[in-house]
């Protein structure tokens, strides 16, 4: 909560001091951040599930620095296309994308502390990421810099978070054992057997493990931005800027139970807890969505008075932004689970609904209700097919198991 108050703080006073016409690319260029911040999420995903099955620390953070490396590669590339396409300036851009590789640095060890089940120390870590990477922009917003210098600044603070991060994980040398119910099939094996066979694994397919989770993140993260930045292509300038300020409600609905998914994410993992673990999951979600959308219509009328008058008219619309968010929060627990049990190809149900939005808001949307509308509407409809299958399989699976246990 600390991290995500710390992010809505800074894009509120960011839409005060950059201006109506000066937002949309800040806002803009933040949505691409978050979509190279795809393989971090993964990442930390993936280092936590190997954790739990017993491999070694060392290990996984040389992982975590390759992937590092390939993400620095992909954001050099990708600076000009954005710059290009998003219209936006080039050092601006260069900051949003540069500070993609230390993001991919501090998850890796924000999945170690997951996977270790150290809650109480991750949790200092991401509210402490959150503040090292919103107080530095702040500064600069409040001293009167544009965008590229608060985007380099923020850079900069995730860079120190990365380093807090990785002093609190601790030794490399450190091997974390899972509680004996709920270990790999290789703890009937004997202390560094075990953990060899576990380090055999992740040696053997590299990089394989977080591209699969990977491709499941990014497609829910286009999923959650895509309208962001198509805002900045099919409204004029002042719409775009008061959608992104909307697109605040958004993601307040979206983050705020992340923890849900963080504490429940071992359980997923295991076939004989994961059924129930997935069901507690969504109904927590959903319960936490309800108050999100509620509260959001409650708080309409006072926006502006955050916000700026020149924000009033969207207003009417915020529940619908907060609406998207709590959809889209229990696509992402569910995609979650599939994730947990390396079953990624579920992935594809959340492309098409992609490929379904950016066509329909680029063929029709050319309104900020047009736009917010039309993103409801397809995260419903994919959150309900995938829901859907992720239940049954989860069901299947426990069905499996049971009948090989009495087997």
């Amino acid at each position: 909560m600390t991290a995500n108050v710390a992010g809505y703080l800074l894009q509120m006073l960011a839409s005060r001091w950059l201006g109506v016409t000066g937002y949309s690319e800040f806002a803009s260029l933040l949505a691409v951040q978050l979509l190279c911040a795809v393989p971090a999420l993964a990442l930390q995903n993936v280092v936590a599930r190997e954790l739990v099955r017993g491999a070694r620390v060392a290990v996984l953070r040389g992982l975590q620095w390759r992937c590092a490396v390939i993400v620095a590669v992909v954001a050099a590339v990708l600076v000009p296309v954005v710059t290009a396409v998003l219209n936006v300036d080039v050092l601006a851009c260069a900051g949003a994308l540069g500070a993609a590789p230390a993001l991919v640095l501090l998850s890796g060890e924000q999945g170690i502390l997951q996977g270790s089940r150290r809650f109480r120390a991750l949790a200092v870590v991401l509210g402490a990421a959150g503040v090292a990477r919103v107080a530095p922009a702040l500064v600069v917003l409040a001293a009167g810099g544009g965008t590229a210098p608060a985007l380099w600044a923020a850079a900069v603070g995730i860079v120190v978070a990365a380093a807090f991060a990785r002093s609190t994980a601790g030794s490399p040398s450190a091997r974390i054992r899972p509680p004996a119910k709920e270990r790999s099939p290789d703890a009937g094996l004997s202390g560094d057997a075990a953990g060899d066979a576990a380090d055999q694994e992740v040696r053997s397919v590299g990089v394989l493990p977080v591209l699969r989770a990977a491709q499941v993140q990014a497609a829910l993260m286009a999923l959650s931005s895509a309208d962001l930045i198509i805002a900045r292509i099919v409204l004029n300038e002042a719409d775009a800027s008061r959608y992104a300020l909307g697109a605040i409600a958004a993601k307040i609905a979206f983050w705020l139970p992340q923890a849900v998914g963080v504490v429940l994410y071992p359980r997923m993992a295991q076939p004989t807890h994961s059924a129930r673990a997935i069901r507690d999951a969504l109904a927590v979600l959903s319960g936490i969505g309800i108050v999100a959308v509620s509260g959001a219509a409650l708080a309409a009328p006072i926006a502006p008075l955050f916000a700026g008058q020149d924000y009033a008219p969207i207003q009417g619309l915020l529940w619908l932004f907060a609406l998207q968010g709590a959809i889209l929060a229990v696509l992402q627990g569910a995609l979650l689970s599939a994730i947990a049990v390396d079953r990624t190809a579920l992935a594809a149900a959340t492309w098409l609904g992609l490929a379904v939005e950016v066509i329909l808001m680029t063929c029709f949307a050319r309104s900020v209700p047009t736009l917010i509308t039309t993103a409801v509407s397809v995260a419903a409809a994919t959150t309900t097919l995938v829901v859907v299958i992720v239940l049954r399989t989860a069901d299947r699976s426990r069905t499996a198991e049971s009948s090989s246990a009495a087997g």
